[in-house]
């Protein structure tokens, strides 16, 4: 069964009462500034596949799918499974601090990010959620650049990492909830 993101809240439990509410609120233009509908649908639903949480996937995409298009939906899943390789790689070129691995070609395919399908400041919206969600210091900190240099401001960054931690939130109170059932 598919919930809407209404019957998601609905399950999670009134230990969770703040995510619950933040949940309502991220969602919107006025929960998230600077960003559009579209962006707020494409980087929810790309943090939803990155957090691997199928009743929040299907939550994200009842809410979104009647704006976002198979191309957006598309860039959503490459933004989710790109970073979850670009981010253990360059997470591990800056934990292990050694400047000859970081001199070192990638050898790794990610055309993607140069040709998404999409509009590039949205899929790097995407990218910088995901990698957020990761926790990989270097994507999130190139994504940023590539963000100002678009002219993306703070704020619409500050409202893309707030939708990828409120929804991470909301996968791990939903865990919670269902292992109370």
């Amino acid at each position: 069964m598919i919930l809407t993101i209404e019957t998601f809240k609905n399950k999670l439990l009134d230990s969770a009462k703040d995510i619950k509410l933040n949940l309502s609120n991220i969602l919107t233009e006025e929960g998230s500034p600077d960003l559009s509908k579209k962006q707020i649908g494409g980087i929810a639903l790309a943090s939803a596949y990155s957090i691997k949480n199928t009743a929040l996937i299907g939550a994200v995409l009842s809410e979104f799918k009647s704006i976002l298009s198979e191309a957006e939906i598309n860039a959503a899943k490459s933004a989710a499974t790109i970073m979850a390789m670009n981010n253990i790689y360059y997470r591990f070129i800056h934990l292990v601090n050694d400047k000859e691995f970081s001199s070192m070609p990638t050898n790794l395919r990610m055309g993607v990010i140069s040709d998404p399908g999409v509009d590039k400041v949205n899929f790097e919206l995407n990218c910088l959620a995901v990698s957020v969600i990761n926790g990989c210091g270097l994507c999130i900190e190139a994504h940023t650049r590539g963000l100002i240099k678009n002219g993306v401001n703070k704020l619409g960054m500050q409202s893309s990492v707030r939708i990828a931690s409120v929804l991470n939130a909301a996968a791990v109170a939903f865990e919670i909830a269902t292992l109370q059932e």
